[in-house]
């Protein structure tokens, strides 16, 4: 099943299920307003929500404003981010000029969960000099997960999967790292892209708890990286896992899997300026690339067999705040 948010002045939205097409939608109900409530009962709605999917598989529903729709979650109780590549954090460390950091474990960090950003929102910022980064990943929203869950159980927890952009400050990031706390000014909002899905919607492009689709990124129209979600670390169990080990984790969780990165980079390209810039510092002795200035545009898509795109289009402008 493919779920969208549609817009209608409530800080949750109008939850409505969305042909497998992208072109045709249905309301979730009465019962079933906003995904945040589906989600909190999910064994209740789901039966519901498989009677309106088989009704827009037949052919019913209304046209799908695209322009309409929000985040699929437009705020949730809990938003946890993992560092799941490690090419990612190599690279990163390059950057900052950072120590190796411990990799035996899953990295994570609780970030800003009252909002997220729908797919086509301009994106606002105070300053340029920041640093503005974008971050292509993917996400899975939870279940209630019990505490001590293993990660051999985890999977059986993961009702829905997302594709984010986790905007990022890199001026920012550094200071706040060295302070031992966590990220604050550095870790605005992030985007969602249009359509959260189950699981099965991606077919064999999900194995082993992880998305196996490219993630293609274009920024300011020009293609810079689609690299493949297939070489996470740790998949989305194992983050669950390491997220759950000492706390129950609410219904509507939402976990992402940091940024996408694969070790053939020189291939595939970069998710993100940072890494781009940490290449140049690897290749050329120093970064060449600039951050993101006010009037840039970022397009990301996660994109399968055959061009399937189950979660649909990000495609974002920013500007000043």
């Amino acid at each position: 099943m493919r779920l969208a948010t549609r817009r209608n002045g409530t800080p949750d939205g109008e939850l409505v299920l969305v042909s497998s097409d992208g072109k045709r939608c249905l309301p979730g109900g009465p019962d079933w307003m906003n995904l945040l409530t589906a989600i909190a009962s999910w064994d209740d709605a789901l039966g519901a929500m498989r009677s309106i999917a088989d009704r827009l598989n037949a052919g019913e529903g209304e046209a799908l404003d695209q322009a309409s729709l929000g985040a699929p979650m437009p705020r949730s109780w809990q938003w946890l981010d993992g560092s799941a590549f490690s090419t990612h954090g190599a690279l990163m460390q390059i950057a900052f000029n950072l120590p190796p950091i411990d990799t035996e474990r899953p990295l994570m960090y609780q970030g800003m969960s009252d909002r997220f950003y729908g797919p086509n929102d301009d994106i606002p910022f105070p300053d340029a000099a920041h640093g503005i980064d974008f971050e292509g990943e993917f996400g899975v929203i939870v279940d209630t997960v019990p505490m001590g869950t293993s990660a051999a159980d985890a999977l059986r927890y993961i009702r829905l999967v997302v594709q984010i952009n986790d905007w990022s400050l890199r001026a920012i990031a550094p200071i706040e790292m060295k302070t031992g706390f966590g990220w604050v000014q550095a870790k605005p909002a992030c985007s969602m892209a249009p359509f959260a899905v189950t699981p099965d919607e991606l077919g064999d492009a999900w194995r082993d708890g992880r998305v196996c689709l490219n993630l293609e990124i274009d920024w300011n129209g020009r293609r810079i990286g689609a690299a493949n979600g297939s070489a996470m670390d740790f998949g989305f169990h194992e983050l669950i896992a390491h997220a759950a080990l000492t706390r129950d984790l609410v219904a509507g969780t939402i976990i992402g899997s940091g940024t996408v990165s694969n070790p053939n980079y020189g291939e595939v390209g970069s998710s993100c300026i940072s890494e781009i810039r940490a290449i140049e510092m690897i290749e050329k002795g120093a970064a060449e690339t600039p951050f993101m200035a006010f009037g840039d545009t970022i397009r990301m898509e996660g994109v399968g067999s055959g061009r399937n795109a189950p979660f649909g289009v990000i495609e974002q402008t920013v500007v000043r705040s």
